[in-house]
């Protein structure tokens, strides 16, 4: 009996270490695909991708909006509202301590009188996952120029920027003590899908605006991704 059971858990950490030795193997040949996409164009624009907008339903629900827009894209009939339901949470403050956006959406999505922040990148790739498995690459930390080659390439991007599209200054952000440590936020946090870019503008579907393919001047807006952590995350 002692032997079955030890070939019985030994089978269920064999499987867990299949899947996640396919995930990164999928993840690490995503990331060649991308390093030998085309050189990105010199000005590109996507079209028909669909435009969602947050409000009313959910006034933080910015990240899940803008991951609605881009499985909807890629075919996937999801909503905003679906997505928001599905999304890891992890309490806004819990023992002293607040919660993680890199972990989970922090607080109350659905409503500002409770308390409530936001979800960062791995979050929300783990749920694009849940749609489009083996698809979606997490671009995090790569540099602007391989956003702008996913684009060129026909496919938008998700990323995190804040919502007046240039630097903030220091004083905008604070530091939360977190279970897993230190997290720089702020409450300026925002999520949008780029659909295109030319040398002067990036345009953007924000989920906040009345129109999709809003301008935004393209220093200020790198300057204000890269602030952010170069959060960012496409479907293949």
């Amino acid at each position: 009996m002692k032997k079955l059971k030890y070939i019985f858990i030994l089978g269920i950490i064999l499987c867990v270490a299949f899947f996640v030795g396919k995930n990164k193997i999928m993840q690490k040949a995503q990331q060649i695909r991308l390093d030998f996409m085309s050189e990105m164009k010199e000005a590109t624009m996507i079209e028909n991708v669909p435009f969602i907008k947050q409000l009313p339903e959910l006034p933080r629900g910015c990240e899940v909006t803008s991951l609605a827009m881009l499985l909807q894209y890629k075919g996937i009939q999801i909503d905003k509202m679906q997505l928001a339901s599905e999304i890891h949470r992890v309490p806004f403050e819990q023992n002293g301590l607040k919660g993680n956006p890199y972990e989970g959406f922090v607080g109350n999505i659905y409503t500002k009188s409770e308390p409530g922040y936001g979800v960062y990148n791995q979050p929300i790739f783990n749920l694009a996952e849940k749609y489009i498995p083996e698809k979606v690459l997490n671009l995090t930390g790569r540099d602007v120029q391989d956003v702008y080659k996913v684009i060129s390439s026909g496919s938008p991007v998700w990323v995190i920027i804040n919502t007046t599209f240039k630097p903030l200054a220091e004083s905008s952000f604070e530091t939360w003590n977190t279970s897993s440590g230190e997290v720089k936020i702020t409450y300026y946090e925002h999520s949008v899908v780029v659909v295109g870019y030319d040398q002067n503008f990036v345009y953007v579907n924000d989920p906040l605006k009345n129109n999709p393919r809003f301008a935004v001047p393209r220093a200020e807006f790198e300057k204000a991704w890269e602030q952010m952590g170069k959060q960012a995350i496409t479907i293949l």
